[in-house]
């Protein structure tokens, strides 16, 4: 009670303009969150601590694999004087997870608010401290920027010896994976600040790439009053049939099949052979992608008789054409998606180390695929096959190597229609104002860029190109990889959103840029980042200057 009354003492103070203790507001943010303030059925939110933590600078430091900026280095954004909320809330079903939640509410706020999404399968608690996806290191992260930022795990915790998609047996945690967590903690968000602030924030944005991308669309999908901005790179939209993809490209490479890291660097430099220069200009980067998709030939890496290397086994070529040929299904998936579109190409053979770089990392692996997945299989491998055991079979003990879609049809389309971010009528979203920026980049080698592009093209089948443009741009990037290595992929998305949707900035094509990754954060190159269907054609001059180039339509 007295967190309650002491909160209760601040809003008052809040609302007349008086001067607030940060230490004491940040207190009084401790007390519970009742199940009514959260717009799905839950038990309600519980806060564990409620921290006011000081200003830190920005630092550069080593990091793990896997997440942005590329792997190399960590850039810890400088993060002002702020609070720090961690919490649960509690499910409906006693054998579910709770979803736990972070939120990071500074003293000087913007009167904004700003969601990170997850990764993968999720399970991790996302602090909000991090930069955004594709963010300009040389640019204060939204936290500084005076934004309220938060995550969350999605609703359960990743575990030692624990398959990730495990947690898919129980409904509540699926659904929760699928989209109501993110709606969850969304509403305790703006709870707590209102608590702080004595007011809800005026927008609220939602960034996210790959998984988290797929969670910024279903967003805008589902829950179309909830934010005003959204930023979806690489986002992850044909959820289910990419497992089934990445199964299918698995299952191909037992035996004969395996793609070597040899193999894949074989494949990759043909494509860069076929492709790289049809831009204007040979520098490692296929800008004209749509171009490539018919310059390039597998087939033609196919061994001759009696040739045993530098060339593919008909057991490998299965394999490559796995990846680069749609997988069709003989049902429609929610909203009538009928199977995946093919990888793009360029990505073959992106750098990389652990669970970041190309196909190796993604589609391969270091080592032939086994079954339970081991530390060697491919990243692909270790998500189709948990989703086609833990989501679609629900049975741990299914051997994905025998998986059959047409098996399986209603429990694909009722998982579709949960995890699938590909309704095209965002008329609610856009009627309340809202603004929507998805980014693909070309030489994605995790998931299709295409699935997004087709996605865009559905939008504006059903709702017409005049009504997409009012709140929807979709950006490609040629060169750039899923975690926006190979290319200049950086870019300051929340000034450009914000500007959007706060200023009625509509942006049109855009500059990105590559940076040293050491202080100053030094531009190295910049490329434009243009609206699709345009792509980077080289038009002459210094090309590490954007001028240099113009977004050209085929």
């Amino acid at each position: 009670m007295r967190f309650a009354a002491l909160s209760a003492v601040l809003l008052l103070a809040a609302c007349a303009g008086q001067p607030v203790d940060p230490n004491a507001a940040c207190a009084a943010l401790k007390a519970p969150i009742p199940a009514g303030a959260i717009g799905l059925p839950t038990g309600g939110a519980v806060v564990e601590s409620a921290t006011l933590v000081a200003p830190t600078d920005l630092v550069v430091r080593p990091k793990v694999p896997f997440g942005p900026p590329p792997p190399e280095v960590a850039i810890g954004p400088a993060l002002p004087e702020h609070c720090q909320v961690v919490g649960a809330i509690a499910p409906v079903d006693p054998k579910a997870p709770p979803i736990r939640f972070q939120v990071n509410l500074p003293t000087q706020w913007n009167g904004n608010s700003l969601q990170y999404g997850g990764g993968g399968f999720n399970g991790v608690l996302i602090t909000g401290l991090a930069l955004t996806p594709s963010a300009r290191p040389d640019r204060p992260g939204p936290l500084a920027r005076g934004y309220v930022t938060y995550g969350t795990d999605s609703g359960h915790q990743n575990a030692p010896n624990v398959a990730l998609q495990a947690f898919a047996l129980n409904d509540e945690a699926l659904v929760n994976f699928a989209h109501a967590s993110y709606k969850k903690v969304r509403d305790v968000a703006v709870e707590l600040m209102k608590r702080r602030y004595g007011e809800a924030p005026k927008k609220l944005y939602f960034f996210g790439s790959s998984e988290g991308g797929r969670e910024g669309v279903t967003m805008a999908q589902r829950y179309p009053a909830d934010f005003d901005g959204i930023f979806s790179r690489v986002p992850v939209i044909n959820w289910v049939a990419l497992q089934v993809a990445g199964t299918r490209a698995g299952v191909a490479q037992f035996g004969e099949g395996w793609l070597s890291p040899a193999v894949t660097r074989l494949v990759g430099q043909a494509v860069i052979d076929a492709c790289d220069a049809r831009d204007g200009l040979a520098d490692g980067i296929v800008s004209d992608y749509e171009d490539c998709l018919r310059a390039f030939d597998a087939a033609k890496l196919r061994c001759a008789a009696g040739a045993s290397s530098n060339c593919l086994s008909d057991a490998q070529l299965k394999s490559v054409l796995a990846l680069q040929t749609p997988l069709p299904l003989n049902f429609a998936l929610a909203n009538g998606v009928r199977g995946y579109p093919a990888w793009g190409r360029g990505g073959e053979n992106a750098p990389g180390t652990g669970p970041v770089g190309g196909w190796v990392a993604w589609q391969s692996g270091d080592a032939p695929p086994t079954l339970p997945p081991g530390p060697a299989s491919s990243r692909a491998w270790l998500y189709g096959s948990g989703a086609i055991q833990y989501f679609i079979a629900r049975d741990p003990n299914h051997d994905p190597r025998r998986f059959n879609p047409d098996d399986y049809a209603g429990r694909m389309r009722e998982v579709s229609a949960l995890m699938d971010s590909t309704n095209p009528d965002l008329t609610a979203f856009m009627a309340r104002g809202g603004k929507l920026v998805i980014s693909e980049h070309m030489a994605d080698y995790a998931q299709s860029p295409y699935a997004g592009i087709e996605y865009y093209k559905s939008v504006v089948a059903r709702m017409g190109q005049p009504a997409a443009d009012i709140f929807l741009r979709l950006y490609v990037t040629p060169g750039a990889d899923h975690m926006g290595i190979g290319a200049p992929s950086s870019v300051d998305m929340v000034e450009i959103l914000s500007d959007w949707v706060e200023r009625g900035s509509a942006p049109g094509d855009l500059v990105q840029a590559r940076h040293e990754l050491k202080l100053p954060f030094a531009v190295t190159a910049a490329r434009p980042m243009c609206r699709y269907p345009a792509f980077p054609r080289y038009r002459g001059g210094d090309a590490t200057r954007a001028e240099s180039f113009e977004c050209a339509r085929r």
